[in-house]
């Protein structure tokens, strides 16, 4: 049976009115905020615009009840099971714990919510979001040292390096914005804890800041974590305190190097799109119920080795995870491979900017070279989309973000009062 065109509502979506209208104009006015001087913004002025700002996008991101992400608007029902994973949670805990008791009385009280508390949705990569929890400017030593300690035990070696480097490279942003570490710097990221750490009720925690959001759900030994923002401008830095400092490079290599390895007719049907002019990413900030119809190419039709790639490269997102539940994940995935869609927009040769989206009934990831934000008045064409400025997103489609589906059916097994 020849498979169907899944890529023409992509496209439509791509050509409405309001993604040609209304985004351009969205990212003008946040660059906008992002390079005008300082000596220009008074400080009192700037923090209440920023407050109305956030809450403006809190008021429409939130407007609708939680649903999740679908590819026709109806979750596909029993693909989250409340089970065991055999691979113990109890150092996330015993972090948690040990963060929260770090902490002063009034910062555990701005710090801790209820675990269906509408804050888990709060979150927002640009750098004026006013967030809530205990930020690490305002942490002594010894409590962001816990701080990492939950870091530490809730994700890899690998996830935590990527995380602490993405900071660093916000210090070196602030460098290339005059030293401005009002707006950008390494300790602007907030820990929110949502629920009591437990080996038995649910629980988790989120990390939110410019470049770096991480959504940490507990259940028993089950762990959901997303939605997860990764990104960075710039990737690497080129000078300053953290020269040297790369990230992203991997998940950016490994995607050029999968739409590579397909033969003409499978990358004829990948690529949705050859021109990449602005950023594509469409399940970023409060876009928790995004309708994202399946595009692309569906690996069914790759070999087993293009199919081992495309593992490889969900591998290099999900193994952010510490990795005894990156194994338990990996797996969920494996089962949905022959259903799992590989999307790709732009050039493919080894300097060119691109976007790839890979989709199945339960992961969603995709990579963006962006435009030129923060960077911008240094950018040789500020319109120009380019490698210096990447974002990726993960998600657990059809209602698991933030563990919602596996909470829900806590609460129908055990009725709370919540």
């Amino acid at each position: 049976m020849e498979t169907p065109d899944t890529n023409k509502p992509y496209r439509r979506f791509m050509k409405t009115r309001f993604v040609r209208l209304f985004c351009p104009m969205l990212l003008i006015g946040i660059i906008g905020y992002n390079v005008r001087p300082l000596s220009q913004q008074p400080q009192g002025d700037r923090a209440e615009r920023f407050r109305r700002m956030s809450k403006d996008a809190e008021n429409r991101g939130l407007a609708d009840p939680f649903k999740g992400v679908t590819t026709d608007g109806n979750v596909v029902p029993g693909l989250f099971t409340i089970r065991s994973t055999r691979v113990s949670t109890a150092p996330v805990r015993k972090a948690a714990d040990a963060f929260l008791a770090a902490l002063t009385q009034e910062q555990r009280a701005k710090t801790t919510f209820q675990i269906d508390d509408p804050e888990w949705r709060k979150w927002m990569n640009q750098h004026f979001y006013v967030r809530q929890g205990v930020g690490f400017k305002e942490m002594s030593e010894a409590q962001r040292e816990a701080a990492f300690g939950l870091l530490r035990a809730s994700l890899s070696a690998k996830g935590l390096k990527l995380s602490r480097d993405i900071m660093r490279l916000n210090h070196t942003l602030g460098e290339l914005n005059n030293n401005d570490f009002e707006q950008y710097g390494q300790w602007l990221y907030w820990i929110t804890v949502m629920g009591t750490p437990s080996d038995k009720e649910p629980w988790g925690w989120q990390l939110d800041g410019h470049h770096l959001i991480i959504n940490y759900f507990v259940l028993g030994d089950q762990v959901v974590m997303t939605p997860t923002f990764m990104g960075s401008e710039p990737v690497i830095a080129h000078s300053g305190k953290y020269n040297g400092t790369a990230v992203l490079q991997d998940e950016q290599n490994k995607g050029l190097a999968l739409i590579n390895a397909l033969d003409e007719a499978q990358r004829k049907k990948a690529i949705v799109q050859v021109s990449k002019t602005g950023n594509n990413n469409v399940g970023e900030a409060f876009k928790d119920n995004v309708t994202l119809d399946y595009a692309g190419i569906r690996a069914s039709e790759f070999t087993s080795k293009q199919k081992e790639q495309l593992l490889d490269l969900i591998g290099e997102y999900v193994r952010n995870m510490r990795d005894g539940h990156a194994k338990v994940k990996m797996s969920e995935v494996r089962q949905h491979i022959e259903n799992t869609h590989f999307a790709w927009i732009g050039g493919t040769g080894p300097k060119d900017v691109f976007y790839y989206r890979v989709q199945s009934p339960v992961i969603l990831i995709e990579f963006d070279h962006q435009l030129p934000v923060g960077l911008r008045h240094l950018a040789s064409d500020p319109r120009a989309v380019e490698r210096e400025h990447i974002h990726t997103v993960v998600r657990t489609p059809n209602g698991n973000d933030y563990g919602k589906d596996l909470l829900r059916q806590h609460y129908q097994q055990h009725p709370h009062s919540h």
